[in-house]
């Protein structure tokens, strides 16, 4: 289950609570807090608390107390400004902390990213559940022929049934294992901190992860890419779910500038310059490699 009794409980009487505040709040993500969204088959996101919005980004921006007399016109063009012409610090004048439960394995790739503060389930200290990714038929793929980082194909019969079982048979027996030499029936007892060590990556963990705007629009970038492993893609975009109804306005110029939009290099850009001048240019001609035409091909027909 994505949440425990005694989580969901703890959950429910923090949203019966209601308090006054003098801060400024987004409307759109006070209905997200104290509400988690399922993610894989036991994982979830929920909002834990967040600070700022668009308007504290603007503010930042001008180094000014208050909204003054500037128009909603004016603060969307002001963020789509400071999007556009990559200045970051206004971003980071918003954070939000969230509660994630992940499989291992994910958490292994999402803390690649350095930038915020981790706090995570103890397995020194508690006893992991018995709850372990295992992924939808569909999503049971091959070995990409032209990524070595990537899937292709998704298995199909005997052999995806035969996989499917061994990832469930061997979770359950490495649990079986871990419940044994922790066990105190009889026995010393293994140290959780050792015996975690046979337990295996589709494991779930569980952290509170706090990350300000900045940091977690390039986490989103990266991850929710359609390049991006789907284990991880698939929190990224329920996270971009949140960002969008937190700071409408930066979430659509991220969108804009960042997710729809492209880098080019100066050659690059001098062989559209010459492509709008009538020329025909081809990878020969470019000056670019084999790998950067491919990429720049993309980006011109729309197929990247």
């Amino acid at each position: 289950m994505p949440l425990s009794p005694e989580q969901q409980s703890e959950i429910d009487a923090q949203r019966a609570e209601t308090r006054p505040t003098r801060r400024v709040v987004s409307e759109g993500m006070e209905g997200h807090l104290y509400t988690a969204y399922p993610v894989l088959d036991h994982g979830f996101v929920r909002v834990v608390d967040y600070m700022g919005d668009d308007a504290a980004i603007t503010q930042a921006a001008r180094v000014s107390y208050g909204k003054g007399t500037k128009s909603v016109q004016n603060d969307e063009g002001l963020i789509r400004y400071l999007m556009r012409h990559w200045h970051s610090t206004p971003f980071e004048m918003c954070e939000v902390k969230l509660h994630v439960k992940l499989p291992v394995f994910v958490a292994r790739q999402w803390i690649r990213h350095r930038t915020a503060n981790v706090n995570e389930y103890s397995a020194r200290y508690s006893i992991l559940d018995r709850e372990f990714y295992i992924p939808a038929p569909e999503h049971l793929a091959a070995q990409s022929v032209v990524n070595n980082q990537g899937r292709g194909e998704a298995l199909e019969g005997e052999e995806a049934e035969r996989v499917l079982r061994y990832l469930r048979d061997d979770a359950m027996r490495a649990y079986d294992h871990y419940e044994e030499m922790i066990g105190q029936d009889g026995q010393q007892g293994l140290a959780r901190e050792l015996a975690r060590m046979n337990l295996p990556a589709n494991i779930y963990t569980q952290w509170y992860w706090k990350v300000d705007l900045h940091n977690l629009l390039h986490f989103l970038r990266l991850r929710a890419d359609a390049h991006a492993q789907y284990e991880i893609r698939v929190y990224a975009e329920e996270i971009c779910r949140l960002v969008a109804d937190w700071v409408p306005y930066a979430y659509k110029a991220f969108e804009d500038y960042r997710m729809g939009g492209a880098t080019l290099s100066a050659t690059a850009l001098d062989c559209v310059r010459r492509m709008l001048k009538g020329e025909v240019v081809t990878q020969e001609t470019s000056g670019m490699s084999k790998g950067e035409w491919r990429e720049f091909e993309g980006v011109v027909n729309g197929s990247a």
